[in-house]
C-alpha cells in the first residue's frame, strides 16, 4: 500500500485543503490581532513626528480623523476590517492623550526639542 504525502510547495509548508481541522479555523483573531500590532506601531513614531513638527496643537486632526474611523467602522460589514478601523479610530483617540504626554517628555529632555529659527 502507498502511503500519501502531503503536497509540497516551495516553503514545505503546504496543507491539505480538504483537513478536517483546517475547515474549522478563523483567521479573524489572527488578523485583528496583527492589525492592531501594526497600527499601535505605526502611530507611536507619527506622535512623535507630529509633536516635533506641529505640537500638540495638531491633536483635532487626531481627533477628527479617530471619529471617522469610529464611525465607519459601524457601517462596514465585514467583521474584521470593521473591528479593525475601530481600533484604529480609539487608537487615534489614544493618541491625542500621548501627544500631550510626549510634549512632558521633550521638557524633560527624553527627546529632541524642534529648534527655533
Amino acid at each position: 500500500m502507498k502511503t500519501s504525502t502531503p503536497p509540497m510547495s516551495c516553503t514545505g509548508l503546504r496543507f491539505y485543503y480538504n483537513s478536517p481541522m483546517l475547515q474549522n479555523i478563523s483567521f479573524s483573531g489572527i488578523i485583528v490581532g496583527l492589525g492592531t500590532f501594526i497600527i499601535i506601531g505605526v502611530l507611536h513614531p507619527v506622535v512623535i513626528k507630529s509633536e516635533y513638527h506641529f505640537g500638540k496643537k495638531c491633536w483635532p486632526v487626531f481627533a477628527a480623523l479617530g471619529l471617522a474611523c469610529s464611525v465607519a467602522s459601524l457601517f462596514i460589514s465585514n467583521l474584521a476590517i470593521s473591528v479593525l478601523l475601530a481600533v484604529l479610530g480609539f487608537s487615534l483617540f489614544w493618541s491625542i492623550h500621548e501627544l500631550f504626554e510626549q510634549e512632558k517628555r521633550v521638557k524633560k529632555g527624553w527627546y529632541p526639542a524642534k529648534p527655533k529659527k
